[in-house]
């Protein structure tokens, strides 16, 4: 008997969810995933000809203080894969609680992510999202293969925080506040 207790559940396979080629539950493996409380961020860019592009994406964390580095990744089927892979630049908008409507419009299938926000470009020539708890600036410093992913990593050129704002936290498929 472990000396902690748990509530831990055995998930029987397969169960309701999708099953892989190897015979793993993907929907168990999804709702296991959210289990992981993460921050929500928008990933903002333009593309070749000067078109903004913004993904919502709780797969962001840090790599690196020296040189600073930041790591996030993006599906394969994202109707914005291409304008990353064609940018240098990407900023990274860490959300405050209270932006879920901003979650939710870069999230969304919209032709146009930008419609009716505040927004400018920055100095390093990409989007930039008002009123977040932090952004930073980055030049894409290498691309790899993630599986049904992207997994993009940046360097850090600049950045901005908000002191004492609240993060948005996505945890078991819903946006929370801490």
């Amino acid at each position: 008997m472990s000396p902690h207790p748990s509530s831990e559940v055995a998930t029987p396979r397969p169960t309701s969810g999708a099953v892989d080629r190897a015979g793993f539950d993907t929907r168990a493996f999804r709702d296991a995933l959210g289990a992981f409380a993460t921050g929500v961020t928008v990933i903002t860019t333009v593309d070749r000809d000067g078109v903004p592009a913004g993904v919502t994406s709780s797969s962001f964390n840090s790599v690196s203080l020296c040189p600073p580095m930041v790591l996030w990744s993006l599906g394969r089927a994202s109707r914005s894969l291409a304008a990353f892979q064609g940018s240098q630049r990407f900023a990274v908008h860490v959300l405050q609680a209270g932006q879920e409507p901003l979650a939710a419009q870069f999230a969304s299938k919209a032709q146009d992510k930008f419609a009716g926000l505040r927004w400018s470009l920055s100095d390093h020539g990409t989007p930039d999202l008002r009123d977040c708890a932090a952004r930073f600036e980055c030049r894409t410093a290498a691309e790899h293969d993630g599986g049904d992913h992207v997994l993009i990593l940046g360097k850090v050129l600049d950045l901005r925080l908000a002191k004492d704002a609240a993060p948005l936290v996505f945890h078991r498929g819903a946006f929370r506040a801490l």
